[in-house]
């Protein structure tokens, strides 16, 4: 081989050399490209796809919203329906329990006419309008007795048909028909109440000694009565007047100690302050 062939084969090989490299790095850089190519498609599939996944969510969370809201309505209108039950349950309870009240009062007045001895109605007056069998002359003014109550007559419309004599005065009247009363019902829720107000009567008709007596008499036989405390503070008023200041003292001490709170039991602590302050 000659001197000028062996540069040529030298820069051949040379050229040959730095070619592969070239080529390798071209092949590369194409497949870089390729694979940024794939993966921007990708990425753009991904977003194409959050933005359909958010949309969702959207909708999703709006409809969520929505039954959230239709539940807090519908649990507000069953409240409001709820309470208007309960207010309706209320009324008819409070309903049901007045009548209670009316049946049982009707059922003690019906056991108290059924077990009342057999009442007779008033004899007729003798001729001669109220002159007596033996023909005594009539006293101008007087009020004849009023006889026994009508047969059937409940245990209530006596009570009141007293009690307006006692209002208008008709102190004779009230007391014959509270005794009347306790006569023909001794076992009525009222028994009590008749025999403090024929205490009431008599005091008021200045009978006080007879009004004691009718006070004593509610205080023994009705020891759970609501009318004691009333009954021992008339009572202290009563021996009091009769000068008896003593047992009135006592009477009206047993009321503040019992009844401090009640209205007796203040107007008794009154009494008591102006028996023990000395007479001027």
């Amino acid at each position: 081989m000659t001197r000028l062939g062996t540069p040529l084969l030298v820069a051949g090989l040379l050229a040959a050399a730095l070619s592969t490299p070239m080529e390798a790095a071209n092949k590369e850089h194409q497949q870089m490209m390729a694979d940024l190519r794939m993966l921007q498609q990708q990425t753009q599939a991904l977003q194409v796809q959050i933005a359909a996944l958010t949309e969702a969510l959207k909708t999703v969370s709006q409809r969520l919203d929505e039954q959230a809201a239709t539940s807090r309505r519908t649990a507000a209108d069953a409240k409001v329906q709820v309470d208007a039950v309960g207010t309706d349950l209320r009324i008819v309870r409070e309903k049901v329990d007045e009548t209670n009240v009316r049946l049982s009062s009707l059922s003690h007045e019906i056991e108290a006419l059924r077990t009342s001895p057999a009442i007779q109605a008033p004899a007729t007056p003798p001729a001669g309008g109220a002159e007596g069998a033996a023909g005594g002359t009539p006293v101008p003014g007087a009020t004849a007795p009023a006889g026994p109550p009508s047969p059937g007559m409940s245990p209530q419309r006596l009570f009141e048909s007293a009690r307006a004599d006692y209002y208008a005065g008709q102190w004779a009247l009230a007391v014959q028909g509270f005794e009347t009363y306790l006569k023909t019902f001794p076992k009525s829720d009222l028994a009590d109440d008749a025999q403090y107000y024929i205490g009431e009567t008599q005091y008021m008709a200045h009978e006080y000694g007879q009004a004691v007596a009718a006070y004593d008499r509610v205080i023994a036989a009705y020891p759970t009565s609501n009318t004691l405390p009333d009954a021992y503070y008339k009572r202290g008023l009563a021996l009091s007047t009769l000068g008896r200041a003593q047992q009135a003292k006592e009477s009206f001490e047993f009321v503040v100690k019992t009844y401090p709170d009640s209205d007796a039991g203040r107007l008794a602590k009154q009494a008591l302050d102006r028996l023990s302050s000395p007479r001027r």
